[in-house]
């Protein structure tokens, strides 16, 4: 449980990031952007995948960069979901799209299946390694 609600901040913090720097994406308040953040989880669990498979071949001629076009059209399904998440053209959601899964890949290297904080720790080498 803890493991959702850290990915569903993590979410949160991704669309508030991509609502400040890109213009035309728009978080009115921030229960729609809590809200937002929900949905896309879902949408990202549930109707990606599914996208996934039916566009298999188009991303496999493109070597799996269609992907970034499902994942902007996610983003546009989402904000025609919430009334108060703005997104207004495919390429603001294009490049919200790229923010934000580039900045959830960043948080979530640090998150590990059951929602706990992983900490990076450093090798010692010993100098007979040299």
């Amino acid at each position: 449980m803890l493991g959702f609600f850290l990915r569903w901040s993590v979410n949160l913090l991704a669309l508030v990031i991509a609502g400040s720097v890109i213009p035309g994406i728009r978080i009115q308040s921030m229960a729609m952007g809590i809200i937002a953040a929900g949905i896309l989880g879902i949408v990202n669990a549930v109707i990606r995948p599914i996208v996934l498979i039916l566009t298999l071949p188009i991303n496999l001629v493109t070597l799996g960069l269609f992907t970034f076009v499902i994942n902007a059209a996610m983003l546009k399904l989402v904000a025609d979901l919430v009334p108060g998440f703005v997104v207004e053209s495919f390429g603001a959601a294009f490049l919200g799209a790229l923010l934000i899964s580039f900045i959830s890949w960043m948080m979530n290297i640090f998150v590990n299946g059951n929602g706990t904080v992983v900490f990076i720790k450093s090798v010692k080498r010993n100098d007979d390694e040299k």
